[in-house]
């Protein structure tokens, strides 16, 4: 059996992070999409929908395994968990909603549900970036 090659330096990130974090850098990817191609367009398309929930699903995944993270030790900031809890509800009800325009609501509804979503995104942003910082603090603090 071949060695492997390690990398020459230690990016301080805790293996057990690395997948819940890839889970919620997709969710930002997958929602970041979703909410300004249908903001460009100014009207709300199937395909969004699609997107926003696979964005749903990637967070609340990603957000299910920091839960475990939590349930054997780690401790997140009560401020993150809150705003964390938060934020997905939001998603969750944005996605709905999203689901609901698309199916049932009618031109305009449709037209004007971009000027919502710029809204929860940018609620959805506080948690993404303030778990992205305290990672990258305990990372520091741990060398």
């Amino acid at each position: 059996m071949r060695n492997l090659r390690r990398f020459p330096y230690d990016v301080g990130m805790p293996r057990e992070l690395i997948l819940p974090a890839l889970f919620m850098t997709l969710a930002f990817v997958f929602y970041t999409t979703g909410v300004f191609a249908e903001r460009a367009v100014r009207d709300l398309r199937s395909w969004h929908v699609v997107v926003f929930w696979l964005g749903l699903a990637c967070d609340t995944a990603g957000t299910q395994m920091m839960a475990q993270l939590v349930a054997v030790g780690a401790k997140p900031t009560m401020i993150h968990a809150v705003t964390g809890g938060a934020a997905l509800l939001l998603m969750l009800g944005h996605t709905l909603w999203a689901t609901w325009v698309r199916a049932r609501g009618s031109e305009k509804t449709r037209a004007g549900f971009h000027r919502y979503s710029i809204a929860v995104w940018a609620i959805w942003l506080i948690p993404y970036f303030g778990g992205m910082i305290a990672g990258m603090s305990n990372g520091l603090n741990t060398r």
